[in-house]
């Protein structure tokens, strides 16, 4: 048997869509934690998160590497410039989510977190120059209305009398933000990952985060109680276990098997919100959040759909 037929036959025992599934739920769940130990920390700066959430991840990746015995290429690369692109955009949007975070309720910060793969979708055009056509675009479209039923709300209050609702208000600004800045950092690892590997793109992304989080020293650390340190680290070691996880659930299934597992974070959210913080999700929030993940889904499916209709196509082709 040659080489290819080895990895041909790798690849059909690695699939396992079940086991996949149960690897993103997983990944899901332990975001989830993360974004629950940032919240439980309080209003900290986010730069100061940001350090936390990042160096502490890197003890969980640095032991997947050794296991899978790839620490001592993985931080081999000839594009430094590209990682550190992407870090310093990917940092900009790990910060503004995290302020949200700290403002709002923990599902209204992860269902507003939702927007990016629609923004996406509009800067692949804007940048890229893809073909996107009345399908998604439709979906898309939809998708931000729901993202604006769910912002509204909290958008209308900026300028109120009360502290609380400004902050709100500011934190869906904040979110939005992110999930902005986030969709050009998604495009910017697409463009990564045609010539690097994956743990070599996390374990970048990690240590520069991790530097440009210590950096914010300077601007103003909040001093930290015993709790709130240990909060910290916690979110850190989730962010990187949670990656590990969702890594895996990615070399076991197909993108659009696992992607749609996503959203089970929303109910997730709203069970640890109402446990652990009391929070009791508004109408808005549901509705609003109900309708960007079915157009989210819409996305996942029509992508499945396109992707078959190109390899029919390769496999009609004649060659040349």
């Amino acid at each position: 048997m040659n080489t290819a037929d080895t990895q041909t036959g790798q690849a059909r025992h690695d699939r396992s869509p079940l086991r996949a599934i149960a690897l993103k739920v997983a990944s899901v769940a332990v975001f989830v934690g993360m974004s629950s130990f940032i919240k439980a920390a309080g209003q900290l700066p986010a730069g100061q998160i940001v350090f936390f959430r990042s160096f502490f991840a890197i003890l969980p990746i640095l032991v997947m590497l050794g296991w899978q015995r790839e620490l001592r290429f993985a931080l081999a690369t000839q594009r430094p410039l590209n990682h550190i692109a992407r870090g310093a955009v990917g940092v900009t949007a790990m910060a503004l989510s995290f302020f949200a975070l700290t403002r709002l309720p923990l599902p209204e910060a992860i269902t507003l977190n939702y927007a990016q793969p629609l923004l996406v979708i509009v800067f692949s055009v804007l940048f890229l120059g893809e073909t996107i056509r009345i399908y998604r675009w439709s979906a898309v479209i939809v998708g931000l209305i729901g993202v604006s039923i769910v912002s509204w709300p909290k958008l209308t209050l900026l300028g109120a009398a009360s502290g609380l609702s400004n902050q709100e208000a500011i934190g869906v600004a904040a979110a939005l933000a992110g999930a902005a800045v986030s969709a050009v950092a998604l495009l910017l690892v697409r463009n990564l990952v045609r010539t690097e590997r994956s743990t070599t793109i996390v374990l970048w992304f990690s240590l520069s985060a991790s530097v440009a989080g210590l950096l914010s020293l300077p601007f103003g650390w909040a001093p930290l109680s015993g709790e709130q340190a240990a909060f910290l680290v916690a979110a850190g070691f989730c962010g990187g276990i949670a990656q590990i996880l969702m890594t895996e659930a990615y070399r076991y299934a197909e993108a659009s098997t696992v992607a749609p597992f996503e959203y089970t974070s929303m109910i997730l959210a709203i069970i640890v919100g109402y446990l652990a913080f009391d929070e009791v999700p508004t109408v808005h929030m549901v509705v609003g959040g109900a309708i960007v993940i079915t157009a989210g889904l819409f996305i996942i499916w029509r992508e499945r759909r396109l992707g078959i209709e190109r390899a029919g196509a390769r496999k009609l082709t004649p060659p040349q």
